[in-house]
């Protein structure tokens, strides 16, 4: 049942919150020995928490009862944070991240803390600690990483909903390769006071759901202002625009050949962009991305290092090779190289800028390469060429990391026979509400929408 459909039948008590998340929690007893999208599961604290919320009676929250699922790099209080790795902290956290302390508020019931590649570096989901978590259209192949663990909870029907992070991709890439919904917000709508990097941050925390409703639902929670946060602006004009009549829409397979993708996936794009040209206008366009896809490396390599070159000095004989890899990247960058690189940024933003001018949405593929197996590791090809780094794959969504804009990874219609396929749908900063608006338009009237997985229906 959608999420925001089920709060309502919550709070007029036409089920109880224990019965609901018993529910969840057999949902992960049947799903997850086979799907390993957990890192830990909390049935006691959850059973707790629906009892509390059942004896309840004052106003419900806007998540009443909706069982949660959080990435293992989220503090959750009470519950271990492993980051999917061996050399993280083995204690409980002592507090609740903002966001998390946000989903309780209203209601949430946190169920489990979901899979991720160790510390949310690799394409496969798994790490020394878990395993690998499986996609359920297929068990033998990715979930893709970083939120897999977080997607693939959502997606089986194991959650209501789901929190993930997003560096270059980490929401999108998952919801796109096991058929949900991610949404990536503008940056610093959700905030992070804990972010050791407040001004030069790229990551975000996003949200893994079955509909545009739902996303909205968990994302509204999850947003507003913070004053430790320099990023974070709380409620933004913007959001209170009109909306227009219809949507105009640029589409682009490659931004103009900026990357690479696979042949598979410009047949899909093809047909997804086909079915939204029946409802909204759509123009073959591009921004001009330039040396934004080097800034982003740049950028993001050196403040990897910086965060967490300290654990791989101590221990490196514990930690996966993705992972060292990404740490040691940004090593050496130059201070100019890096300036350098904010100042690509800069250009970037504002060419973005310029091209929302002319259109409400930019459409590109949320991904450059379907589903691919998990035994395969990192991802070497994409349209048949080698890539120079293992994170070459992620260039259609990084870019749009980089400058900050929000993006939705939205399920595209498929035949019974096909592996999911995501479309990015990405508007102009602080448009949150005209992002949904078309999705939702393209969900209801070109069948944009999440399809279970069978194993999901036995």
């Amino acid at each position: 049942m959608p999420a925001s459909e089920l709060v309502q039948r919550l709070c007029s008590h036409e089920c109880s919150v224990t019965e609901v998340v018993q529910e969840s929690l057999d949902s992960i007893h049947r799903l997850d020995p086979a799907l390993g999208a957990f890192i830990s599961v909390d049935s006691d604290g959850a059973l707790s928490r629906a009892k509390q919320l059942d004896g309840h009676t004052g106003e419900c929250g806007p998540l009443h009862g909706l069982p949660f699922a959080i990435k293992d790099v989220t503090d959750v209080k009470g519950l271990t944070t492993t980051f999917g790795s061996r050399l993280s902290a083995k204690g409980p956290a002592q507090s609740d991240a903002l966001s998390v302390a946000r989903l309780k508020a209203a209601g949430a019931v946190i169920v489990g803390k979901t899979n991720t590649p160790e510390y949310a570096f690799g394409a496969v989901c798994t790490n020394l600690i878990r395993g690998t978590t499986c996609n359920p259209w297929d068990t033998a192949l990715t979930s893709a990483g970083s939120s897999g663990g977080s997607a693939v909870a959502v997606t089986s029907g194991m959650v209501s909903l789901a929190q993930g992070t997003d560096l270059g991709g980490s929401v999108r890439t998952p919801a796109a390769f096991t058929g949900c919904v991610g949404f990536r917000p503008t940056l610093g709508r959700i905030p992070e006071p804990q972010s050791l990097l407040g001004w030069e941050r790229i990551a975000t925390q996003g949200v893994l759901a079955r509909s545009i409703a739902d996303a909205r639902l968990m994302a509204t929670v999850m947003s507003g202002n913070d004053a430790r946060d320099p990023l974070a602006f709380g409620d933004r004009e913007h959001e209170r625009e009109s909306l227009p009549k219809r949507f105009h829409a640029a589409a682009s397979l490659t931004l103009g050949g900026e990357y690479d993708v696979d042949g598979e996936v410009a047949q899909r794009f093809s047909r997804a962009i086909d079915k939204a040209s029946e409802i909204m206008d759509v123009d073959e366009d591009h921004p001009q991305a330039g040396g934004a896809s080097q800034a982003f490396c740049t950028l993001s390599y050196a403040q990897t290092w910086y965060e967490f070159r300290h654990l791989l000095e101590a221990h490196p004989e514990l930690a996966t090779e993705p992972f060292k890899w990404n740490v040691a990247q940004g090593e050496g960058v130059s201070l100019e190289s890096y300036l350098s690189a904010q100042e690509e940024r800069t250009r970037f933003y504002r060419e973005l800028q310029q091209f929302f001018e002319r259109y409400d949405l930019l459409m590109v593929p949320s991904a450059s390469v379907m589903p691919f197996r998990n035994d395969s590791g990192e991802v070497a090809t994409v349209g048949g060429r080698p890539t120079r780094r293992i994170t070459d794959y992620l260039e259609c969504t990084y870019l749009f990391s980089l400058a900050g804009f929000p993006s939705v990874s939205l399920p595209a219609p498929k035949m019974p026979d096909e592996l999911p396929f995501g479309i990015q749908l990405i508007a102009r900063p602080c448009h949150e509400d005209l992002l949904f608006s078309a999705c939702a338009l393209l969900e209801s009237e070109a069948g944009f929408v999440h399809q279970w997985p069978p194993m999901c229906l036995d």
